[in-house]
């Protein structure tokens, strides 16, 4: 069960900094009249999904692993890659709530599997981590209502 966990923990942490790549990538290419509140929303999220990140790799050190690093990463992202069209904020909401959507997935996931192994710091963060997600679905669905 601790290699479900340890599994769940890189695969996170990896999908953390994908997408901080491409929030950042995002928020740069939309910082336009059109999509400047997106923009700085999602400047706003790159810090807190750094910080997931962290948490996530000092889970893992704890399991005696190493956070993954740059020769260990594999994008899966492809719908948050940013658009041709700099006014098209349409498709870089979705494109964040699928995103939102696949974190809250891995998150109940590590959830049930730290529970199963008895690891309730890890559960105890993925529980938050799972709100802090669900939070941020819940804002850019706001915003899809908003551009729709």
């Amino acid at each position: 069960m601790a290699d479900e966990v340890v599994s769940l923990l890189k695969e996170a942490y990896n999908d953390e900094m994908e997408t901080v790549m491409n929030y950042m990538a995002n928020a740069i290419l939309l910082e336009t009249i059109r999509g400047e509140e997106v923009a700085e929303s999602l400047k706003e999220d790159i810090e807190e999904e750094l910080g997931h990140a962290e948490e996530l790799g000092y889970r893992l050190r704890y399991y005696g692993e190493r956070p993954p690093a740059s020769m260990g990463f594999s994008a899966a992202q492809e719908s948050l890659q940013p658009p041709e069209d700099t006014a098209d904020v349409l498709s870089v909401i979705d494109g964040v709530l699928e995103a939102e959507s696949d974190a809250i997935e891995t998150y109940e996931e590590l959830v049930e599997a730290a529970a199963e192994a008895g690891d309730y710091v890890t559960e105890d963060l993925a529980v938050e981590l799972l709100a802090d997600e669900q939070a941020h679905k819940a804002e850019f669905l706001s915003f899809k209502r908003e551009y729709e």
